[in-house]
């Protein structure tokens, strides 16, 4: 079985953590968010961080580019950071464990010096090869890719790593599927407080439009399309107003079909990460079509402002378990059963205005950012005893 963490407060001394993330500054990229809430939490819970990657505060590392690759990690508010010995000697000096995010040269290497300073490291898997192939066209019907690009990451970085975070239980499933023998710890990357229902929520009514709101790279797997044609074929369609707060390499095209297709104009692009909660709390229904996602925290953010999920069900992504009734779910990529999803909350709207506090009660019982540090705690002393 794999660990599963009882939320409390570990007992023991504070500890001193060195974290190695790429993109530490990119507030666009999804990990880089993560890091930055957790290393949060962990100071206000007492503990120490020490963040090492592009962007860091203080052990900032400089860029490192890959021909073609990094053009596309770019798309995807994604740099890769250059390895450097020097830098990372600094940061481990005197640190109790260093946990390295991204399976890439910088936290391969970073793993061997922290090894050579005889410090023991975990990692965490927030890269899912899934999303890799999407990313790469065509290749990614190639037959047995995917676990070639497993066992890969598996060869570069979590061979020689005991302790393993994984967000999901389906993450947790994948990689045992493929080989992967470490100890995987399951905690949720949580969300931030920050993200509540407003009192002041705008929701649909007195003329105004129903706001469906989707987060996510505008890639093929996050499947933002499926969406759009769904809206299409709505009984609403004209009394529906569309947000996608993304980047990446399909704005152009999303762009050209949502004009095509919908009867008012949507809204497709970037937002700050500190401009989310409002504008989530400003939706009345959030839509997640993603074919591929370790645990997509968008969603969590989401229920957590109060906005009922609709949710692709898809054997690559661990969104799915997050609905809690069956009119949150549909088939991955099925355009009418999403239609039909979304016209049954437009059309029920007490069901909806219901949901939306159960949605908001659930997750802040079980998606805390507070009870997920409290559990990766719990592993880095686990790492720490072990080594």
């Amino acid at each position: 079985m794999e660990a599963m963490h009882k939320q409390q407060q570990p007992q023991g001394g504070k500890l001193t953590i060195a974290m190695v993330v790429d993109s530490v500054g990119n507030q666009g990229n999804g990990t880089s968010n993560s890091a930055l809430q957790w290393a949060h939490e962990l100071e206000r819970q007492g503990h120490h961080v020490r963040l090492v990657g592009i962007g860091a505060p203080v052990y900032a590392a400089r860029v490192r580019h890959v021909p073609l690759v990094s053009w596309v990690a770019a798309k995807q508010q994604m740099q890769f950071a250059q390895p450097d010995d020097d830098l990372f000697r600094r940061a481990f000096n005197g640190v109790d464990v260093v946990h390295v995010y991204m399976p890439f040269a910088f936290g391969r290497r970073a793993a061997a010096v922290a090894r050579q300073m005889g410090i023991p490291v975990t990692a965490g898997y927030h890269v899912q090869p899934e999303n890799v192939l999407y990313s790469a066209g065509p290749l990614r019907y190639v037959p047995g890719l995917p676990h070639l690009i497993y066992r890969l990451f598996h060869y570069w970085l979590y061979r020689d790593i005991r302790h393993i975070h994984v967000p999901t239980d389906m993450t947790a499933r994948l990689l045992r599927r493929n080989g992967y023998r470490a100890k995987l710890h399951v905690i949720s990357n949580g969300y931030s407080p920050r993200f509540t229902p407003s009192p002041s929520s705008r929701r649909s009514g007195d003329g105004k439009p129903f706001r469906i709101i989707a987060s996510g790279r505008l890639t093929h797997e996050k499947d933002h399309i499926t969406l759009i044609k769904a809206i299409e074929r709505s009984r609403h369609a004209q009394d529906i107003e569309l947000v996608i707060a993304g980047t990446g390499p399909l704005r152009h095209y999303l762009d050209i079909q949502a004009r095509r297709r919908l009867k008012r104009p949507a809204s497709i692009g970037f937002h700050r990460n500190a401009d989310m909660p409002d504008l989530l709390c400003s939706g009345d229904l959030l839509v997640h079509c993603s074919i591929a996602d370790i645990e997509s925290i968008s969603v969590i953010e989401g229920m957590a402002c109060g906005l009922v999920p609709v949710i692709a069900v898809s054997d690559l992504s661990a969104a799915g378990h997050f609905a809690l009734l069956p009119q949150s779910r549909f088939p991955v990529r099925d355009a009418a059963a999403l239609a039909k999803r979304i016209d049954w909350w437009i059309e029920h709207p007490e069901e909806r205005a219901e949901w939306s506090e159960r949605y908001a009660r659930h997750t802040a019982q079980c998606y805390s950012v507070r009870s997920s540090v409290q559990a990766f705690v719990a592993m880095e002393r686990e790492a720490i005893a072990d080594r």
